[in-house]
């Protein structure tokens, strides 16, 4: 792993901050806005079947879909919880007919981390944390029931690799290794890695996405040219070639 990444990314095996994230207060409840046709969505705590009704399962979120209509506005706040019913509300997701936006409220870790992955825009607030790391279960047998856990983890995970691989810019061998390691991602951090969206605004020198070199610059000359032209000064406006070459000082 690169130092720049390392200047990011903490690594966590301390797990003592699980009773403290364990013991949030389960809300889900989803309110629709018939005006903008957007429903929003809270989604706090474990993430799992509960007998006692103190977590969000998947089926909590597939009643609910059925009912909604729209885009879709979830706010989350996770430990994470049991990895099957994570995937299977990601998948669900995924599967809704209108745009998903995430805010991450607090904390996104784990089973929680792979539901933020669904989102079409991702949207971490000042301070707030996601987490990835390896799965976990508890097995009792003998060494052929040891080895056969551990086979079904490690295909766990491959499939939940693949679940971070739609939103990262880095490899998978890299990815599998802060998931070996326990990552945790401040909300620039996640920017950076492409889990979450960029926030920064950069005016015309803003990135355009699927062009060639060129016509960046040419988007560049062309804002840049408007800008001028809307100028109450009375200076003749720059030739394109000239702003263009100025600008490529920049890159």
């Amino acid at each position: 792993m690169n130092k720049i990444r390392e200047s990011f990314f903490g690594k966590f095996k301390n797990q003592n901050h699980l009773e403290e994230l364990t013991t949030m207060k389960r809300e889900f409840k989803t309110v629709y806005n018939e005006k903008t046709n957007v429903t929003e969505m809270t989604i706090y705590g474990v993430i799992g079947e509960s007998w006692w009704e103190d977590s969000t399962s998947a089926s909590d979120i597939d009643f609910a879909l059925k009912e909604t209509q729209g885009d879709i506005v979830i706010n989350l706040n996770s430990p994470g919880g049991d990895a099957f019913d994570g995937i299977a509300i990601y998948n669900r997701l995924k599967n809704h007919d209108g745009k998903v936006t995430i805010n991450i409220d607090g904390y996104a870790c784990s089973a929680a981390s792979v539901i933020a992955m669904a989102a079409d825009e991702l949207w971490m607030g000042e301070g707030t944390m996601l987490m990835i790391h390896e799965a976990s279960t508890i097995v009792w047998g003998n060494k052929r029931d040891m080895r056969k856990e551990a086979d079904v983890l490690e295909e766990l995970e491959n499939g939940i690799i693949d679940i971070y691989m739609t939103k990262a810019n880095i490899t998978r061998e890299e990815i599998r290794e802060m998931v070996d390691s326990e990552t945790w991602f401040s909300k620039q951090a996640a920017i950076d890695i492409g889990f979450a969206t960029s926030t920064s605004t950069t005016g015309y020198l803003a990135p355009v996405q699927n062009t060639s070199h060129d016509d960046f610059i040419n988007t560049i000359v062309e804002k840049v040219t408007a800008q001028l032209k809307n100028s109450k000064d009375d200076e003749p406006t720059p030739q394109p070639q000239k702003v263009a070459a100025k600008k490529r000082v920049i890159f």
